[in-house]
């Protein structure tokens, strides 16, 4: 019966990690597809956002079942509470590379990105694919180092979120309210998609130690 248990346990690790490829995926084609006006690939962005609200639910009826028949306790309990966390935050990601889909969509046949920021918006698209791969690597291998790095990783996007205001505040922003409005949304979906993966890496590090990383590091620095 334990041995079915821990097995269960185990099958909830490689479930969210399914999740972090379905939105790693999903964030990837979505870039493209803002930035190439591709109709078909935003389409199929948001049609399969549905995949990741499956696999979600999956995980959050195992948890009930798991937590009514075994209640778990201790480093069970975290597993199962961090679990829970971890695929509201990855669902949520899977959201917001849908709702930059739906930007693309919206605006074909035309592009949604002005010329002049076409690099920054596709350097934030592969910053998000970068965290959201070392999210998925961290719960695979329950790295704490590695997940405590993360919060660091995110300052490159929060540069590029500030650099996009900075663009869109100038005196010489040519291109009227529409675009201004597309580009500060989809700005804030990227920005909100590397949060999530952050949290996502708290969450390992809570699950791990059963301490948030800002107690960690107050320890480290003791």
């Amino acid at each position: 019966m334990r041995d079915a248990y821990h097995e269960e346990l185990d099958a909830l690790t490689d479930r969210l990690v399914e999740m972090t490829r379905l939105v790693r995926s999903a964030i990837s084609r979505a870039t493209t597809a803002l930035l190439d006006s591709d109709l078909q690939l935003a389409e199929s962005v948001i049609s399969r956002d549905e995949e990741v609200n499956r696999v979600f639910a999956e995980i959050e009826a195992s948890i009930f079942d798991l937590m009514a028949r075994q209640q778990p306790v201790a480093v069970d309990l975290r597993m199962i509470i961090a679990a829970l966390r971890m695929g509201t935050d990855l669902e949520r990601m899977g959201d917001l590379a849908e709702h930059v889909a739906k930007v693309a969509r919206l605006r074909h046949p035309e592009s949604a990105i002005p010329a002049e920021i076409r690099s920054t918006i596709l350097e934030m698209g592969q910053i998000a694919e970068r965290l959201v791969t070392k999210a998925g690597s961290c719960i695979a291998s329950r790295d704490v180092e590695s997940a405590m790095e993360l919060e660091g990783d995110d300052d490159a996007m929060d540069r590029l979120h500030r650099r996009l205001f900075k663009i869109l505040m100038a005196d010489d922003w040519k291109y009227g309210v529409e675009p201004a409005i597309d580009v500060t949304l989809i700005g804030r979906y990227y920005e909100r998609y590397a949060d999530h993966a952050v949290r996502v890496a708290r969450d390992v590090v809570y699950l791990v130690t059963g301490s948030r990383p800002e107690e960690i590091s107050a320890l480290q620095n003791s």
